[in-house]
């Protein structure tokens, strides 16, 4: 806007506040990428955390189907742990799943999950004192059993949980 009664002033903007609106556009377009980057960070945590979840429920499905004990006579004798090869493909009672990883992941009735590549569950079992359910005991030695799952991505552990399995009452 001009004014008539000052011959010095001038239309437009000045450099001083070129450069500081240019500054002021620069420094929100930043924020905006960081956001963004942030963000889809975020998205891609949340994703594994459930995918890791999942993974982790199959396995918890899997140990409540299976007997506590070896339906096999002829297995009676062997010591708790898988009765197979690594990694353990014939699993027929819940000490089977003793100490195994699973690389694909396996699915509640004990299928691969090849479409998962890079993901894994790795079972840990421990026998437990009923009267203290935190204290290890030999394994074989009690009818309840710690599970411990890690789920893992590209060798990262995404999740870890843990139950109890109880021998039900027949078996």
């Amino acid at each position: 806007m001009r004014y008539a009664n000052n011959p010095s002033a001038r239309d437009g903007f000045t450099l001083i506040e070129v450069a500081v609106a240019t500054a002021v556009v620069g420094i929100a377009l930043a924020a905006l990428l960081v956001a963004l980057g942030s963000h889809t960070r975020v998205r891609d945590a949340a994703a594994k955390i459930t995918q890791a979840a999942a993974l982790a429920q199959e396995v918890r499905e899997r140990t409540l189907s299976l007997p506590f004990s070896d339906p096999d006579p002829a297995d009676a004798d062997n010591p708790p742990g898988p009765d197979g090869s690594d990694p353990q493909v014939f699993v027929d009672d819940l000490d089977d799943l003793m100490d195994v990883t699973f690389q694909p992941p396996r699915d509640g009735q004990g299928n691969s999950i090849p479409t998962l590549d890079g993901w894994s569950q790795t079972i840990n079992l421990s026998w437990r004192d009923p009267n203290d359910i935190s204290t290890p005991i030999a394994d074989g030695a009690s009818d309840l059993i710690f599970v411990e799952v890690d789920v893992a991505f590209q060798g990262q552990t995404i999740r870890t949980v843990n139950w109890l399995v109880a021998r039900r009452a027949g078996e």
